[in-house]
């Protein structure tokens, strides 16, 4: 069994993609169902944020894994899977945890550094966790990538090389008023949305000033309860209904959404009819995917939008200068942590055999001892007990260099061949050494083969290249 990633983000795919292919909080779970209900899958996560979508999968074979998990994908997405496939990428095995532990540190985030993705990965673990569908394997390795993601950022300052998607809309909205990034000050706003995303954006507008912030919602109890939080943080606020957006509108600055909504919820009739006689400018920051922002709006006079097109363009690939040292530091982390979970896990993988090893000589012992005491009867108790103990020190001593050994060289690139290198020196029986204990996570970074890859028009990244982890 290894684990294979299956994706698309902002590196891979236009927003315009990443809007049809998105998954809401709604259908994570009957999606979660259909790749485990599939015949290569025994496990899956999936990541849905605003500009990714990832199975995180545990598969019996490359192939047969891929093509469970993308033909889902693309039935969800309404498109081709040729189509689809264009712009996906893969990881496999010891790509996939280098992969995992990159995005859970920030390093494959459109703002590089972003620390918001450490909740979203809590969350999707959360979410397949309750679905049962995650077992042993995927449990493991997501808690290692949220500590690792929590190492990188509390020891190398990648906060600093870059920010939220949130901080860095609310950027280009004071650019938009003729202010300085993160000067919002007196600037009323309203939030449409409130989940993590809204709470990120009303904590961004308090930071930077804003004098009122008001919060719509579907739910009202949960826009209330935002509003209350931020009004205990000191900034007047006020929840209310969805309908009252455009009552709301008529002397608002900013305008943030982020409903995670199929289909737009800010229409350019209601935009236009708020803003009529308006004497100052809007900045409308559509944080939603798909979008909830209808493109009409930037056709209204005097309002300006900001989208995740738009940051996807600005954003890709930018590091500030002052951030290449907590980087490169990050990278360096999260390798070092990807080579010992994998040699971690490639020698609890070799423990069944060992134990099946150590079993098959005490069985051994315990036949020839039997045999002892039918052709010696008469022998005292004690000289018997005593020559089965001496006998059994003799098979220790002779079995503990060879079980450390392979148990050391398991460690390495290629340690599953010690094991069965072993299993066929001994003659251990698979299925006996498989009932020992089950494997976790293969650690082998051999791939199927790039002509499959190729077959299916998707990019395939194994551990030691480059840009596997960013």
């Amino acid at each position: 069994m290894s684990v294979l990633v299956v994706g698309m983000s902002h590196r891979t795919a236009p927003v315009a993609l990443l809007e049809r292919a998105t998954v809401g909080a709604d259908d994570v779970p009957k999606l979660l169902d259909e790749m485990l209900r599939a015949e290569h899958v025994s496990e899956v996560v999936l990541l849905a944020t605003c500009n990714r979508i990832e199975a995180y999968a545990v598969v019996d074979a490359f192939h047969g894994g891929l093509t469970d998990v993308s033909g889902v994908l693309a039935r969800h997405s309404g498109l081709p899977l040729a189509e689809l496939t264009d712009h996906l990428y893969v990881h496999y095995a010891a790509s996939a945890v280098q992969h995992l532990f990159a995005v859970s540190s920030g390093l494959d985030s459109m703002v590089v550094g972003e620390s918001q993705i450490l909740g979203q990965l809590r969350s999707a673990y959360a979410v397949a966790d309750e679905a049962g569908t995650v077992g042993r394997v995927l449990h493991e390795l997501s808690q290692q990538a949220l500590r690792v993601g929590k190492r990188v950022h509390a020891s190398t300052g990648i906060d600093d090389a870059g920010a939220s998607v949130v901080s860095e809309a609310l950027a280009d909205a004071a650019r938009d008023l003729d202010r300085e990034p993160g000067d919002l000050l007196g600037v009323k706003a309203v939030v449409v949305g409130a989940g993590a995303m809204g709470a990120l954006a009303a904590a961004h507008l308090r930071r930077a000033g804003a004098a009122e912030i008001v919060v719509l919602n579907r739910s009202p109890e949960r826009a209330e309860r935002l509003a209350g939080k931020t009004l205990e943080a000191g900034t007047p606020a006020r929840a209310g209904a969805l309908e009252a957006l455009r009552a709301e509108l008529a002397d608002a600055d900013v305008l943030v959404t982020c409903t995670g909504s199929i289909g737009t919820v800010v229409g350019a009739a209601d935009v236009a009819a708020a803003r009529a006689g308006a004497d100052r400018p809007l900045v409308v920051c559509d944080l939603g995917l798909p979008r909830d922002v209808d493109p009409a709006v930037a056709g209204v006079p005097g309002v300006a939008v900001v989208d995740l097109e738009t940051l996807q363009r600005r954003l890709t690939d930018r590091i500030d200068v002052t951030g290449v040292d907590a980087v490169a530091a990050a990278r360096s982390i999260v390798s070092d942590e990807a080579q010992a979970y994998l040699a971690a896990q490639r020698s609890a993988e070799v423990t069944p055999t060992v134990t099946a090893l150590r079993r098959r000589a005490s069985e051994v012992v315990d036949a020839e001892l039997l045999r002892l005491d039918s052709r010696l009867p008469h022998v005292e108790p004690a000289v018997r007990a005593e020559f089965a103990r001496t006998v059994r020190r003799v098979v220790d001593k002779l079995l503990h260099t060879p079980t450390v050994q392979v148990k050391r060289l398991a460690e390495g690139p290629d340690g599953d061949t010690y094991a069965q290198a072993l299993r066929m020196l001994f003659e251990l029986d698979p299925q006996t050494t498989a009932a020992v204990a089950t494997p976790g996570l293969s650690g082998t970074t051999a791939r199927p083969g790039d002509d499959v890859a190729a077959a299916l028009g998707v990019e395939f990244r194994d551990a030691g290249d480059g840009e596997a982890a960013t």
